[in-house]
Formats: structure tokens, sequence, C-alpha cells
């Protein structure tokens, strides 16, 4: 994992961490504080020979004692030694129970055997300790093979009393809280990571480029008020939000598309996004001075008309199907060099109008007179009309729900457009959270510290209570027919170059 995704992790994941690690650190307090104190206390036996005057013979002596040290500590909790000791202190338990408490050890290259004992009781804890190593030596001498006189050649002396203990040995609180606080940690961050490797939601650019293959080339900040305001950038031109179909905008014209500029915004499931973002970046195209048309190539959904408040009964059907000629039913917009061919009526062979003849013509034919084209096309995982019309289009635009979208559905739908042999030029993540993480902000490098504040000048709002017209910002007079292209100085065989030498 790298670093990066690692501290987005813990990021995303901190109110787990921390409440683990606090329940870490409580269970260990618990734990410490259920504990009953034990003391220790250690005594000190020193081992000899006694035979030996020379040199080498207490040098083999003193050879011996060491070779014997392990044997001497491993009898120390043995019942010939632990009996006498329960006799004479008068206990009330067994040398096995006993045995538990007593543990003995030998210093490397030494002599001395350290004998500690724990319990309850510090003053019982030295006593215990000092009979232990009274009744060791005067086990071993016994079990050791006299000398030619009749005396043991080995001798034990306690040369270090054991003392009763001022604190506790155990609990030992600090290290018991850092133990609980560590485990506690370390869960927490094992829990984060493993939510992350089973999160299967694409929620950053760079899970998306991974799947698509294809560059980022926009990111929409989370509205909670779009619903209210769908077309931002006409509502709103000075929010954050309208700022990131900008960016987009300028995003787009960047992309070598091979000279041709029509484009079919499409996404991989419902809901995503996809409607709201393609007008709004048609607007902000327009804004820019280009010739825009946006056409609703979704006839099974068609939301174009229903967010721009326009006349969507007649459209690309009629068209596709030579009821109606294109001037006739597309629509300028806003005051805008932009216009709008709504679906019209929903008819029963939308996959094969948007695949047949007639509308590769017609695309065409937008394309020479248009510097954008843009059509709005059904999710594809649902139907196949947006993978069939990207053939006949410079390239699909995927938009990807941040959190929404599964890595699933959007391999799925990539591999629909690579089945067809449609060339996606790019995504837009859009619903991007505006806190956290995997804020607008922090992960896709935006906020440059440039405030956007509510216009103090509104602009008139484009919403579902508006009046339906065709294609004018004020609603027409009554008895007032609407204009023609032509009195708009539209011509579709006119180009962009040509309208703004005559402008």
């Amino acid at each position: 994992m790298e670093l990066s995704v690692f501290l987005r992790t813990l990021r995303k994941n901190w109110l787990v961490i921390v409440l683990l690690t606090f329940v870490g650190l409580a269970g260990s307090a618990a734990y410490t504080i259920t504990r009953t104190p034990m003391y220790e206390s250690s005594s000190t036996v020193f081992v000899s020979t006694q035979a030996g005057s020379t040199v080498a013979e207490l040098q083999q002596g003193s050879s011996f004692a060491q070779a014997r040290i392990n044997t001497y500590v491993g009898l120390v909790s043995t019942p010939a030694v632990l009996e006498p000791v329960i006799t004479d202190l008068g206990m009330a338990t067994s040398p096995e129970a006993l045995a538990t408490k007593v543990s003995a050890t030998g210093s490397l290259n030494s002599t001395l055997i350290n004998i500690t004992v724990s319990d309850a009781n510090a003053a019982q804890a030295a006593e215990i300790s000092n009979a232990v190593a009274s009744s060791l030596a005067k086990v071993v001498p016994e079990l050791e093979p006299e000398a030619g006189d009749g005396s043991s050649s080995i001798r034990l002396t306690r040369v270090r009393d054991a003392q009763p203990a001022l604190e506790p040995s155990s609990p030992n609180i600090p290290v018991n809280l850092a133990i609980g606080t560590f485990v506690g940690l370390l869960l927490g961050n094992a829990i984060a990571i493993l939510r992350t490797r089973l999160d299967n939601r694409v929620r950053t650019p760079r899970e998306a480029e991974l799947i698509t293959k294809a560059p980022a080339i926009g990111a929409i900040a989370f509205d909670s008020n779009a619903k209210d305001r769908p077309l931002i950038v006409h509502a709103d031109p000075l929010s954050q939000r309208a700022e990131s179909f900008r960016a987009l905008r300028t995003n787009l014209q960047f992309l070598d598309m091979g000279g041709r500029s029509s484009f079919v915004v499409t996404s991989s499931i419902p809901s995503e996004g996809k409607s709201t973002t393609t007008i709004n970046l048609a607007i902000a195209l327009a804004d820019a001075g280009k010739r825009v048309a946006l056409i609703d190539t979704d006839l099974r959904k068609p939301k174009v008309a229903e967010y721009l408040s326009i006349e969507g009964g007649a459209g690309l059907t009629d068209v596709l199907i030579g009821r109606a000629k294109v001037n006739d039913v597309m629509l300028p917009w806003g005051g805008r060099s932009l216009y709008v061919l709504p679906a019209g009526k929903i008819p029963p062979n939308p996959s094969e109008l948007l695949g047949s003849n007639q509308m590769t013509v017609l695309l065409e034919m937008l394309e020479r007179d248009f510097d954008v084209v843009l059509c709005d096309a059904p999710p594809l995982l649902p139907v196949t009309d947006a993978a069939i019309l990207a053939r006949a289009t410079s390239g699909a635009l995927m938009i990807v729900s941040a959190g929404r979208a599964t890595k699933h559905q959007l391999t799925l739908a990539t591999a629909a457009l690579n089945t067809v042999g449609a060339k996606l030029a790019g995504f837009v993540m859009s619903m991007v959270p505006t806190r956290g993480p995997d804020s607008y902000y922090s992960a896709y490098g935006y906020g440059y510290g440039y405030g956007y504040h509510e216009s103090s000048v509104s602009e008139p709002r484009v919403d579902s209570k508006t009046p339906m017209r065709r294609g004018r910002s004020t609603p027409l007079a009554k008895g007032q027919e609407p204009p023609t292209l032509d009195e708009l100085g539209f011509s579709p065989r006119r180009s962009s170059r040509e309208a703004s030498r005559e402008g």
C-alpha cells in the first residue's frame, strides 16, 4: 500500500482507530485493576566445594560447582526441597502449589543461585524465599557423593537474605496500559486497512484511472442543493461548483480527438449526475464563446428539456424518422451560443434509431456547424444506447460518481465501450465530497485559497417552476411567435469561424 493511500485510509477511519485504541486502553486498565498485587523477594545461595588445597584442585572444584548449578536450580521446585519449607512455616498448601510461586536462576559462569518467591503478602514472600534457600542448602549435600572423610564435597551458603518488597511487582500498571493501548491501536489500523481493501466503490480518480485507463478531466464537488439548482453555471456562476464545470471545460478543450469535437456523455449506472454535468458543461462552453450543440440522446428517460424548461414534445426522434427537420426542433437557449435538440417522443426502438445511418449523418452535420457537440446518453450497463452512439462520435466521457459506482460496474461499463470499438476520452468524477480525505480540495488538487460567494446580483434561476418556453431566457409575449433559426443568425451550414468573422 502506498504511503499516500495509507495516510488517507487513516484519515477516513480515524474514528474507528481512536475508538479501538480507547477500548484497548480501557480493557488493560480494567484488567490491571482486577489483578491482585503480587510481591517478589529474592535470596541468593553460594555454591562451593570443600575439597582441594592447591590452585589446580580449587579450579577443578569451581568447574565442578558451575557444572552442577543447573542441577541445583532444578531441585528448588522439587518436593524434596519444598516439603521441609511447608512443614517449618506451617503452610496449608502442597509442594506443587508452592512450586508455582518459586523460581530459581543461575548466573552464567558463576556459582550463585537466585531464589525468587512471588506472593500476595510481601513478608510471607521473603520468609518463603529464605526458607527455600535454607532447605536447598541442606538437601544438596545429602544428595551429592561424600568425600573420603565422610563429609560432603559441596557446600551451599545463603549469602543474601530476602527482604519484604515495598512495592508490588505485578501488575505493572504503565506496561499494561501501554500494551493495551498498542494492541487497540494495532487492531484499529488493521480494521481500517481491511475496510479499505473490502471497499468496492470507486472513490478517487486514481482508482478510476486504473480501471478505465483514461485520464481524469474534471471533478464536480458535491452540492446538497443540487436538486434545487441543477443548472449551477447559469443560476450561480460564482459558486465553487460552477467553477468546477469551467475547469472541466478547459480540460476538455485540450483533449486530442483527431480534430473532431463530438462527445457522448454517459455513466455506468443511473443517478451519477450525467445529465446535469452535460448541461452545465454545455453552458460553460457557450459562455466561453463556443457554438455548442446539446443533444438529448437519452430516448428512454430524457431529462434535458425538463432541466432547461423548454418544450420537448418534438426533437431527435422526429428528426431521425424524417418527421421534422433539425432547424424546426433545435432551440437556442439562454441568450448564448447554445442550441438544444430535445429527445422528443420516446420511441419503441431507441437503440436502432441511435445506431442508424440518419444519426451518423446528423452528427457529422452538427460537427461541421458547431465547435462542440454534446450528447446526453443513457447509462452503459442498463442499455447499449451509449455504446452504439459512442462509435459515431469522437469519444465518450464517463461520469463516475464518487462512492456510488462500484469498481465492478465501472469495469463492465468500460468493457462495453471497448467491445464496440468506441474511444473513452476521459472520465469526470461527480458528487465528490467537500469534506474528509477524499474531499474535492484534498484529493483532487483544488482549492487555491480563492473564496467564492453568492453574487449580489442574482441570475434568473431555471427550474421546474419556470414557465415552458422555446429557448428564450424570458417568456414570450401573448400571441408572439418564436423566432426562427435564421432570425437568430443560425444556419446549419455556417461554421463558427464564419460566424465570428461576421460578428
